[in-house]
């Protein structure tokens, strides 16, 4: 399927690598490898963007690296402003580039990447390769708890929470980025009590509905698909029947 609403922007420079991998959860040496599925976090430790970090097979060497961004459109705005902010004396240019991304499952053809966040999400091109039509990416995503911005990913997000440990998202041993200090903690020194999970679900309700545990707050119920469901649940309130509106929502095992 055709990806049109993603954006993507350039990061080219001889300080490309450098000047993200202080920015950015992953470790963006693993671009060697394929794609890099990455986050952007406030000082703070919360989701500010995610996105993938791709290296741009078609760039002209002469002007030093080039990596490309493959982010949703909704984000793009506000990750140029913030990687403009960041650049400081570093050499790079952050340019937005007219390029389609495609998406398909099986075997990925030449040229492409598979998803690293899932076996499930198939791979993704970019230099036009014909991608798979009709695919219902929602549901993949739903079987694979993968969240998306906007939805299960908002401002109020902390990406251990996420997942994005599970999702090949963030690196505990590449050094300092924006928000690692509040990232590590939560991974080294609590143990998380709340976070994105799926469950199955009878019956349907909204994107957002609250779900309720024996007349408790036990979490919100966002993305569902064939009887399934993404959920951001308590887990210390997750351990029988629930329900969403009018939905009955189970945690799965």
């Amino acid at each position: 399927m055709t990806q049109s609403d993603r954006t993507i922007l350039s990061v080219s420079g001889p300080d490309a690598t450098d000047f993200l991998q202080g920015l950015v959860t992953n470790d963006v040496t693993r671009l060697r490898s394929g794609l890099v599925y990455t986050a952007l976090l406030t000082p703070q430790g919360k989701y500010r963007a995610d996105f993938f970090l791709v290296p741009d097979q078609q760039a002209d060497s002469a002007e030093g690296e080039t990596i490309l961004i493959d982010v949703a459109p909704d984000l793009a705005s506000d990750l140029m402003r913030a990687l403009t902010m960041y650049k400081l004396r570093s050499k790079v240019a952050v340019t937005q580039i007219d390029r389609q991304v495609t998406r398909g499952l099986g075997t990925p053809p030449d040229g492409t990447f598979s998803d690293p966040r899932d076996p499930a999400m198939g791979w993704r091109g970019y230099h036009g390769q014909p991608g798979d039509d009709d695919i219902d990416w929602d549901a993949r995503r739903v079987t694979a708890c993968v969240p998306a911005s906007g939805i299960e990913l908002t401002a109020d997000t902390f990406i251990l929470e996420a997942g994005f440990e599970r999702l090949n998202g963030v690196d505990f041993r590449k050094g300092c980025y924006v928000g690692q200090e509040v990232t590590a903690r939560m991974k080294h020194k609590t143990e998380l009590r709340k976070g994105l999970a799926p469950v199955t679900v009878t019956g349907s309700a909204p994107v957002g509905t609250a779900i309720d545990a024996d007349g408790k707050a036990a979490g919100v119920l966002y993305t569902q698909s064939g009887g399934a469901g993404i959920a951001y649940l308590r887990f210390d309130r997750a351990n029988g029947p629930m329900t969403a509106g009018t939905a009955r929502v189970t945690r799965q095992s």
